[in-house]
């Protein structure tokens, strides 16, 4: 069974706008902004790129998130009209998307920002898109949480070095498309939605790998962890393909950590260390998993090519778990999910030449 060719035709159509349109927006962006977007020196940030720069990338991802979202509405070849999953998603996605807005324009207070990542949890889980792999509803509602609390500070975190958030996000995007094709889900609000984020992500990182002309800022960070939140549920965790182990979907598991592997493995790392020298975990640092590869004399051009294969390899691993599950397989990728995590960390607390 293959595609049907008109849709093929529709989904090229629309990444390749949603990539024209965010060069476009980012371009424009680039030229007008000064200083708006751009967080001058405080006393509460450590900023690993001396150069001021506009942070303004996020508002493209918005934009075309919108525009990707009207198109999935209309389009002809749709079976899937407007609904409160899809409502859900816009609400939420727009409130981290202002949320982002605001810390970067006025740089807000983190209880005020944690309190509205919480906000935006309970606005995805109410409007359908919540964890179903516990029995207990309660724990399921209570894991969607943690996950997209926890997954919107990761994407924020790790966006401390050029290009690296944009092509973890790219490959996220991808894997949920591919996913998706695959198993023929083809005309799901998921593969429109994504289709058109990865245009956008694609579009600017034209303008943000290094050496960088822009940032995407917490605007940016703070809509890619939502939307990738909610993705991640409904095309990982509850991946409705995965083999029962005694009853429980384990793969899922599997899959979430290798789809997020360096994201999640960041900001364990950044916890972990931070938490045992006495420091917050939430104040910005030069301590990242990038940052000590840099320190290592990897340059940051190289590292993001690093992370891009590193990532693909993950993803690779998740699709074929999804695709042609076996505990042969299941057995590889949580011991690769695991190698990269050790080898990120303990580079981390070893001495530097």
């Amino acid at each position: 069974m293959s595609l049907n060719l008109s849709f093929q035709f529709l989904i090229t159509v629309l990444f390749i706008v949603c990539f024209v349109f965010s060069m476009l927006i980012n371009y424009i962006m680039l030229r007008l902004a000064q200083t708006l977007g751009v967080r001058h020196s405080d006393d509460h940030q450590v900023r690993w790129n001396p150069n001021v720069k506009p942070a303004l990338g996020g508002i493209s991802f918005y934009v075309v998130f919108l525009f990707s979202f009207i198109f999935t509405v209309l389009h002809p070849q749709r079976n899937t009209d407007i609904n409160i999953y899809m409502i859900g998603i816009l609400m939420a996605s727009t409130l981290a998307f202002l949320m982002g807005l605001a810390d970067d324009a006025f740089n807000t207070q983190p209880l005020l920002k944690f309190l509205t990542q919480i906000f935006c949890a309970l606005i995805v889980i109410f409007s359908g898109h919540s964890v179903h792999i516990f029995e207990n509803s309660f724990v399921n509602y209570f894991v969607t949480i943690l996950w997209i609390v926890r997954l919107m500070n990761s994407v924020n975190m790790l966006d401390n070095m050029d290009g690296i958030t944009c092509i973890v996000s790219i490959l996220a995007c991808l894997f949920m498309v591919i996913v998706n094709i695959s198993l023929f889900n083809t005309n799901s609000y998921s593969t429109m939605l994504n289709m058109g984020v990865l245009g956008a992500l694609c579009g600017f990182l034209i303008f943000n790998f290094h050496p960088s002309k822009m940032f995407m800022g917490d605007t940016g960070s703070q809509f890619l962890g939502l939307f990738l939140g909610v993705m991640g549920v409904d095309n990982c965790w509850n991946n409705p393909t995965s083999v029962l182990v005694n009853r429980f979907p384990v793969a899922n598991l599997f899959i979430v950590a290798l789809v997020f592997l360096l994201p999640l493995t960041d900001t364990i790392t950044v916890t972990i260390n931070r938490s045992l020298a006495g420091k917050s975990p939430f104040v910005g640092g030069k301590d990242h998993t990038t940052h000590h590869l840099f320190f290592r004399g990897i340059t940051e051009k190289r590292i993001a090519i690093l992370y891009f294969l590193i990532g693909g390899v993950g993803i690779l691993l998740a699709y074929y778990l999804v695709i042609r599950f076996s505990y042969t397989l299941l057995y590889i990728s949580g011991a690769y999910a695991l190698i990269v995590f050790l080898v990120l960390y303990l580079n981390t607390i070893l001495k530097k030449p």
